[in-house]
């Protein structure tokens, strides 16, 4: 069945939940989403002074993924990968997207061709708003199912008094970013009007530029010895882009203001769920588009925070955070290894919606361990930037690159930090054999071409990076 096909099979499927009236209702969802956020980077994770009450509220309140990842290191594919279940050597996209591809009268609509979970809730009476980070292309117009759109196009920008886009009609908002984003939020809720919704907020920050937080977010931090960042000599391959940052305590602050600062305006949107009366049939999914190191393996930065890219743990490793009253158990710690891929049958499943037949997507819904059960499942996740693959196992992780740059193998179980690398151990010649025999044979099951020739996978600007 072809995409048009199948969208046009989804109108009228049943709902799966009934309200006291009998008429049937699906849950809504509010979906949170950070941009550059490491998941060791909140209290609920283990960083006791991280500020991030109403997040650390969500987890007690329902389920914390401890490994939770994303496919890709950088924000654009990521955020493809999250709302197709597609890898980047498949959806087109390697690399997050420059101005001309994201947005503008050169811009393109790179989602186009592959199916996204917001088309099928569209298609089956859900009203979608978006607040906040799209950055995959055609950035400044609704699309894909969202009827409500506030952004400012592109991937960054300033923090301060910010030009937003709301359903095509610019203005500039007087205040701080990641507010203006928690207000759009709200205003979108105004607007569902009864209806089943799905509200995405992909969040700006706390990507770089350091530029501007207010106060109230800085405050927490004024006497912070900032533990959860350590302090190690910059790495070798570190990009000279964000070398400036290594040891510089402002740095610090700032980056831990702006997760603040979301965590603030999460508990804005809570509230207003329940002064509306919808908090008990309203799903809240929390995660980020992918990681970040503050100082981790002597980095500042995501994937591209080195050159060549990384895969290093705190580069792709996410929190993700699932609450719904009455629906997932409270205090879960689940540890199975998830990735962004798994998103899209995922919400889908739990939402009672057909997920379609794809050969080129490889997820797998995790709604069972949501609820409070123990599934068969195979620690075993795949990863890709650009000229890059992963493979993590359980206690492995190879790392494999083109012909020009260096591989790895990290044995994760005697050296979690990742700080030998054994590809040429004669110890584990053997593993290193079978993981890039697996690592070959599991992208070229979904459609990707051999990694040397990568290249061919995106018709996109890419960006030259060097150190």
């Amino acid at each position: 069945m072809n995409r048009r096909a199948f969208l046009s099979s989804l109108v009228g499927a049943p709902f799966i939940r009934s309200t006291s009236q009998g008429a049937q209702r699906r849950p809504n969802v509010v979906m949170f989403m950070t941009d550059d956020h490491g998941a060791w980077a909140l209290g609920s994770y283990g960083c006791s002074e991280m500020h991030t009450p109403h997040l650390d509220e969500l987890a007690a309140g329902g389920a914390r993924f401890t490994r939770a990842y994303a496919c890709t290191p950088v924000c654009s594919p990521s955020r493809m990968t999250w709302l197709t279940g597609r890898i980047p050597s498949v959806h087109g996209v390697q690399d997050w997207l420059r101005p001309v591809d994201s947005f503008g009268p050169k811009t393109r609509r790179w989602l186009s061709g592959h199916l996204t979970y917001s088309e099928i809730l569209a298609k089956n009476g859900y009203f979608l708003g978006m607040c906040g980070k799209w950055h995959m292309g055609d950035d400044a117009n609704a699309q894909f199912g969202f009827q409500y759109w506030a952004t400012v196009p592109g991937g960054g920008g300033t923090y301060r008094n910010p030009v937003f886009l709301k359903n095509g009609v610019p203005g500039q908002i007087q205040e701080f970013k990641t507010d203006a984003v928690g207000d759009c939020a709200l205003e979108f809720l105004d607007q569902t009007k009864g209806r089943p919704f799905y509200l995405l907020v992909p969040f700006y920050a706390p990507h770089t530029p350091f530029d501007y937080q207010p106060e109230k977010y800085r405050r927490p931090y004024a006497r912070a010895s900032f533990r959860c960042f350590p302090s190690t000599p910059a790495h070798s391959w570190q990009s000279g882009a964000l070398r400036e940052h290594h040891g510089n305590r402002e740095s610090m602050r700032a980056y831990s203001a702006l997760i603040t600062g979301v965590d603030a305006n999460v508990g804005r949107v809570i509230r207003k769920l329940e002064q509306m009366g919808v908090r008990e049939n309203t799903l809240v999914v929390f995660t980020a588009d992918q990681g970040w190191n503050a100082g981790h393996h002597g980095v500042w930065g995501k994937g591209n925070g080195t050159w060549p890219f990384n895969m290093y743990e705190e580069s792709i490793r996410v929190p993700l955070i699932w609450n719904h009253p009455g629906q997932i158990p409270a205090n879960q710690v689940l540890n199975p290894m998830v990735s962004s891929y798994d998103y899209f049958p995922t919400i889908l499943d739990y939402l009672g919606l057909p997920a379609p037949g794809d050969p080129k997507r490889p997820g797998r819904s995790y709604v069972r361990w949501l609820r409070g059960e123990t599934p068969p499942w195979e620690n075993r996740l795949f990863f890709e930037y650009a000229f890059v693959r992963a493979l993590r196992t359980e206690n492995l992780k190879l790392v494999q690159r083109t012909k020009e740059w260096p591989s790895e193998l990290y044995d994760l179980e005697r050296d979690p930090g990742e700080t030998e690398n054994r590809i040429d151990d004669p110890a584990y010649a053997d593993q290193v054999k079978h993981l890039r025999a697996e690592l070959e044979s599991w992208f070229a099951k979904y459609g990707a071409p051999p990694l040397e020739q990568w290249r061919k996978t995106t018709e996109q600007q890419l960006t030259v990076y060097s150190r």
